[in-house]
């Protein structure tokens, strides 16, 4: 699954004779490389890794046709070492990213490098939008450990419960369901603070009558999932049923749209119809999904800025809510792959409110 010659597709059509990537889920993508302190420069025909000696061996072990360059010395920096290669090499162009490379680098870089610096940021990043067989299984075994634990934690959200106990919890069931373990921030809030998009658990306990939101993933090989349900601890009021409704229609409605060719800004106004003439259409946020892959966030997202058609076999989420400041909040999010002629869910919970 090794990415190196989409790469090489670009520089050969670009006339860039190496590639200097930084980015860590690019090396990912590059190489399969799954350690930290990695930086990589591609040539036509030949791949250097540098890496300090922490990861020397296991670089030796993942990535046995690279050429493995402990840059870590005294006085030294990756910006030497990637000089000597480039000399060494005779290369003129190198390419790096420059949404991601800091200026203190970049600096080191156009001291030291004999070499016209490209910038190429993103274009890695674009290679990454479409995925492939692999990937789509490794996503996909993500969304179902993430559902299954989902299934677990349900039992734990009752009266006295804290949000960090029980988000915790879910980290955990997701472990031993199979995710890699290396967990990220999932987000496990109740009660009023269900309106804060990306709210924190705290030491809070959860109670009676509490709209709890968990909006949460793993990693598979690398892969993410990300989902969300909402769910009520005890009986759901009125006005929690109905805000609840009116996300689960915004949610199928704007799944109603999914297939390859849709074009990201239209997703976010097909979310809000069902909402027209209520008082919550303010209370929406119109970034509702993103792509999804090594990155939980990638790029393109489902929002009207973004005017990117979206092809057969990319993965993205799909998470329209409802935000009440004081009240609460509901959010329900999926993780599609698009197809021809429709989507493909990966989440297998349904879209019913749970009253716990």
């Amino acid at each position: 699954m090794m990415n190196e010659s989409k790469i090489r597709k670009y520089m050969e059509d670009e006339n860039i004779d190496a590639f200097y990537i930084a980015k860590r889920v690019n090396i990912r993508f590059a190489s399969g490389w799954t350690g930290d302190d990695s930086y990589m420069l591609l040539t036509k025909d030949k791949q250097f890794f540098f890496t300090d000696p922490r990861y020397t061996e296991q670089a030796e072990i993942e990535i046995p046709d690279y050429d493995i360059i402990n840059w870590r010395l005294p006085g030294r920096t990756v910006g030497d070492s990637v000089a000597d290669v480039v000399k060494a090499e005779g290369i003129k162009t190198v390419a790096f990213e420059d949404d991601y490379m800091t200026y203190d680098m970049y600096h080191d870089f156009k001291t030291k490098l004999d070499a016209n610096l490209i910038q190429a940021g993103n274009v890695i990043d674009r290679m990454r939008v479409v995925k492939s067989p692999k990937e789509i299984e490794y996503l996909t075994i993500a969304c179902d450990i993430a559902c299954r634990a989902f299934r677990r934690i349900l039992k734990d959200i009752k009266v006295g419960a804290t949000e960090k106990e029980l988000a915790a919890k879910l980290s955990l069931y997701m472990v031993e369901e199979g995710a890699d373990t290396q967990p990220y921030g999932n987000i496990l809030i109740s009660g009023a603070t269900t309106s804060l998009l990306h709210g924190i658990p705290s030491k809070k306990a959860v109670e009676y009558g509490d709209f709890v939101l968990m909006d949460f993933g793993c990693q598979y090989n690398g892969y993410m999932s990300d989902m969300t349900r909402t769910v009520v601890v005890g009986k759901a009021t009125p006005k929690q049923k109905e805000v609840y409704d009116y996300v689960r229609q915004s949610l199928e409605a704007a799944e109603g749209i999914m297939k390859a060719g849709v074009n990201c800004k239209d997703v976010y106004p097909e979310s809000i119809k069902p909402l027209k003439g209520t008082e919550y259409t303010p209370l929406t946020y119109n970034k509702i999904g993103h792509s999804i892959g090594l990155f939980v966030h990638e790029t393109p997202y489902l929002a009207e800025e973004y005017d990117d058609v979206l092809e057969a076999n990319t993965v993205v989420t799909i998470e329209p809510g409802i935000y009440i400041p004081n009240w609460g909040g509901v959010r329900i999010e999926d993780q599609v792959v698009l197809t021809d002629d429709g989507y493909i869910n990966m989440i297998d919970i349904p879209h019913d409110l749970i009253e716990l």
